[in-house]
């Protein structure tokens, strides 16, 4: 019966259907040929999203979308200009620098590609960048998003663990801030070696009067990670100041809010967190079936059948991480694998913090593999460019990727180094 599961939900994503409903009709098809009471839909649907923590996603949501719409792009962009735009290939780094400051406040690699691609691949283009580099670049950097606090992926791992989520949010500082000095230095060689072109040096007073139009912006991130690592706040709370934060400098501060446009982020916000919740009770019955299937204890008997040992353990789950996630949306995995493959983790002693950071790292790295990377896909339509372009364009970043994933596998103190120091 499990064939069937995995056959009907492996038909539905070639046909293009979305995620939640693959998970769900998949699920459904099992339970009716199964003979099980289809009662137990909206049970697991319910007990699937019935979880405190998860009250802070849809909360984060509608604070990145005020925050995006309230003039925080363009600022963030203007700053990073100053600081980066006299170096060649300037642009390039620029792109790279805001989607690092940009991951505080949006949490997900694809709103990352969407609002940086939007602005940034234009931009690139009209200076004689290459299209394709210009995509591979906003879309390798946007990974930074699920890894640099406050992260969507990371509150699903916690809620789907039990795990601390400012743990979680310390732990994937340093491997977010290595992938994307990564990223910078692959960017800065090809562009050495293409002569790109850079920007007149900045003064110190314009990249002084430049930080203080973006500091209000990236305040909203130190408050969020230091009042939820402090105890000041929980997670949803923390979610609830960032909304009440991001309306005060929208309206007041930066003056780009009014209540048209605060109705249209509230609906398109809703309608996310609302996709997303779907998504988080389908997973969880379709979760339930793998475990009344004995999926979990198959997958760790096979795994520990060939080896024991933790590193090779590591190996095969980054494998699998991987090409899951070139095709499957980064929370969709983590709400299926994620559970099955902690209990494997610790049975062979690896920590499940440092585990949960290479878990989410993997899947965020398959969003920009080829050949069917969703953040590539959303690059190469925003630089009107093929796919095939755009994925060979960012190979070299792709390498710089699993170097990072690589270094953070082996050495657990570059994520579990952060969280000791402030939280013990």
């Amino acid at each position: 019966m499990i064939l069937l599961l995995f056959g009907v939900f492996l038909i539905c994503l070639i046909l293009r259907f979305p995620i939640a409903f693959s998970i769900g009709l998949s699920c459904l098809v099992y339970l009716v040929f199964n003979g099980t009471p289809l009662i137990v839909i909206p049970m697991k649907l319910y007990s699937g999203i019935d979880v405190f923590v998860l009250l802070s996603v849809p909360g984060f949501i509608i604070a990145g979308n005020l925050m995006n719409h309230g003039g925080l792009t363009d600022k963030i962009i203007t700053f990073c200009n100053h600081l980066l735009g006299h170096i060649t290939g300037g642009l390039s780094l620029v792109n790279i620098g805001a989607s690092m400051l940009f991951a505080g406040i949006s949490g997900t690699a694809i709103s990352d590609t969407a609002s940086m691609g939007s602005v940034m691949i234009p931009a690139m283009k009209k200076e004689g960048y290459d299209t394709g580099f210009a995509c591979a670049v906003t879309a390798s950097s946007s990974t930074m998003g699920p890894i640099i606090p406050p992260s969507i992926p990371m509150i699903i791992a916690a809620t789907l663990s039990g795990l601390s989520v400012g743990r979680l949010f310390l732990a994937g500082a340093i491997p977010g801030f290595l992938l994307g000095l990564g990223i910078m230095i692959v960017a800065y060689i090809i562009s050495k070696k293409r002569n790109y072109p850079k920007h007149p040096k900045s003064s110190l007073q314009m990249i002084w009067l430049s930080f203080k139009n973006t500091f209000w912006s990236l305040l909203m991130t130190f408050i969020i990670i230091f009042g939820i690592v402090g105890g000041v706040f929980t997670p949803t709370e923390a979610s609830i100041v960032a909304v009440v934060y991001a309306l005060i400098i929208g309206i007041f501060i930066y003056k780009k809010l009014n209540l048209k446009k605060i109705q249209v982020i509230f609906i398109d916000s809703m309608k996310t967190s609302a996709s997303l919740m779907v998504l988080i009770g389908f997973a969880n019955l379709f979760g339930w079936i793998l475990i009344t299937e004995h999926v979990p204890q198959l997958i760790s008997s096979e795994i520990l059948g060939i080896s024991t040992n933790k590193y090779f353990v590591l190996l095969m789950v980054n494998i699998l991480l991987i090409f899951v996630g070139t095709f499957m949306e980064t929370i969709a995995a983590l709400l299926i694998l994620f559970p099955i493959l902690l209990k494997l983790a610790i049975s062979v002693d690896i920590d499940p913090i440092h585990f949960s950071v290479i878990a989410v790292l993997n899947l965020i790295i398959g969003l920009t593999t080829p050949p069917l990377g969703i953040c590539l896909f959303v690059a190469s339509s925003i630089g009107k460019i093929s796919i095939g372009k755009v994925s060979k364009a960012g190979l070299p970043f792709l390498l710089v990727s699993l170097l990072v994933l690589t270094l953070v596998t082996l050495f657990p103190s570059l994520s579990l180094e952060l969280p000791k120091l402030l939280m013990d």
